[in-house]
């Protein structure tokens, strides 16, 4: 019979532990219900050691009708120090806007209100997303105290759903000048989304579209904003961006906007080590 080496035991042993001690993914965490739908997120834990860190709220693109959760691409982040909750939001397919960001907003209360349970520090979450979600997040980040995009019925009514900072790449900012802006291409995709939406096409549901649109809320009282788009985009026109920035810098407010250069919509370009960086270090540098 062969013997294994005490040496490699120990490693065996101490490999184990290592893989043991990493922190658990909770998927599928039922944060609130609405019409008959239970809304869930998935909780990416921090992979430091603080006993409360910040929180990233991220939110899935998918032109507002499609996507899910599960697609997390700044999930490396929790080696930075945050952690990351992941949220479920009904899709325009199911119900029209606001309902999207009732849902996340009752999200952002749901883990504020547990924020002991997650080890979260709730004075420091932070609202950040993709495409569309890109878009939700500007929208939730500057809307604090707009009752007509949140819906206290579901659930943790007494606590707050404002965010210390956000972080929006390649979103939409103001959906009465978005098809404006379009390429023929960005146009193919952009009418059929807003239109399921919104219920029609912007300029006939005016009031609907400015209640959509970030740039229609921004005060002197917004969280800081980081704005990330690629000079190269087919399908959100990155003068979407421009708007929103414009919009902050009106305000005297804290903006932040990083063109990626070549960058069409979406890739790897805005999630390599580089960019993933940039976003630590900002978040970390507007919460201290």
């Amino acid at each position: 019979m062969h013997r294994v080496p005490l040496c490699l035991l120990l490693v065996f042993a101490i490999g184990s532990f290592t893989h043991a001690a990493e922190p658990m993914i909770q998927r599928d965490l039922p944060f609130a219900k609405v019409d008959g739908t239970e809304l869930k997120l998935d909780f990416y834990p921090s992979r430091a050691d603080d006993d409360a860190c910040p929180l990233i709220v991220w939110v899935h693109g998918g032109a507002w009708r499609a996507g899910d959760k599960r697609s997390v691409p700044i999930q490396r982040l929790t080696e930075h120090g945050f952690a990351i909750a992941s949220l479920d939001y009904r899709l325009s397919g199911t119900a029209r806007f606001p309902a999207q960001t009732e849902d996340i907003k009752a999200g952002i209360r749901f883990l504020r209100a547990h924020a002991e349970r997650f080890e979260i520090d709730p004075d420091r979450i932070v609202i950040a997303g993709a495409s569309a979600g890109g878009h939700l997040a500007a929208l939730v980040g500057v809307s604090s105290g707009v009752q007509a995009l949140e819906n206290f019925a579901m659930g943790n009514a007494e606590v707050s759903s404002r965010v210390a900072a956000i972080v929006s790449l390649y979103g939409a900012s103001n959906l009465q000048t978005i098809l404006s802006q379009s390429t023929p291409h960005g146009l193919s995709v952009r009418e059929p989304a807003l239109k399921l939406l919104l219920g029609d096409l912007p300029t006939t549901v005016p009031d609907a579209a400015r209640l959509a649109s970030p740039v229609q809320h921004v005060d002197s009282e917004d969280p800081p904003l980081l704005l990330i788009h690629g000079d190269q985009d087919p399908q959100m026109p990155i003068n979407q961006s421009h708007e929103l920035e414009g919009a902050y810098r009106r305000a005297g407010l804290d903006v932040t906007f990083h063109v990626v250069h070549g960058a069409a919509h979406g890739g790897k370009a805005f999630y390599d080590d580089e960019q993933l960086k940039r976003i630590a270090d900002w978040i970390d540098s507007r919460l201290d």
